[in-house]
């Protein structure tokens, strides 16, 4: 019987567009995103849905997003800071997860949109919940998250073959 195990995706949360001379890579968060960050770290540890692994993009928005979301974890989680994140399409996220640790049960995702979004879209496939993949269609927001059932190891993992089970948006929580 093949092994089940939890992909997170989670979009960074709302960053600044105070300073015009700021590269995209360099945005910080806004005073939103400082706010919805650790009140999603919070719905994780609240559901002990404890990723083992954290994919991060390196821009400076998801980094600050990890800081905040993992500061209200219970246990300390390993982050790999990716370049390869940032902007990516949905099928160089799917190569990316690919890559992970077969050992790692469950698997955290924070980058961008749009290929973030495109992504779970995508990855979503038959047995999804269909309230989940609503939500999902209709809008994955800054600081929303996906949680999906995937059978098997990650290097098997393709576009269609994961279970959507949740989607959560900040603005739901509080």
């Amino acid at each position: 019987m093949a092994t089940t195990r939890q992909l997170f995706v989670l979009r960074h949360a709302k960053s600044s567009w105070d300073d015009p001379k700021l590269a995209d890579f360099d945005r910080p968060l806004g005073a939103r995103g400082l706010k919805t960050a650790p009140l999603m770290g919070r719905e994780l540890a609240r559901r002990g849905w404890l990723p083992d692994l954290a994919l991060v993009s390196s821009a400076l928005r998801t980094r600050d997003t990890w800081r905040l979301v993992s500061a209200e974890l219970p246990k300390k989680v390993p982050a790999d800071f990716a370049l390869a994140l940032y902007e990516a399409a949905a099928a160089d996220i799917l190569a990316k997860v690919r890559q992970a640790k077969a050992k790692a049960g469950s698997l955290l995702v924070l980058g961008h949109n749009p290929g973030l979004e495109e992504f779970a879209r995508q990855l979503a496939g038959d047995g999804s919940d269909a309230g989940a993949l609503k939500k999902l269609e209709e809008k994955f927001p800054t600081s929303a998250l996906a949680r999906f059932d995937v059978d098997g190891d990650w290097a098997d993992l393709t576009l269609g073959s994961a279970r959507l089970t949740h989607c959560i948006r900040p603005k739901e929580l509080g």
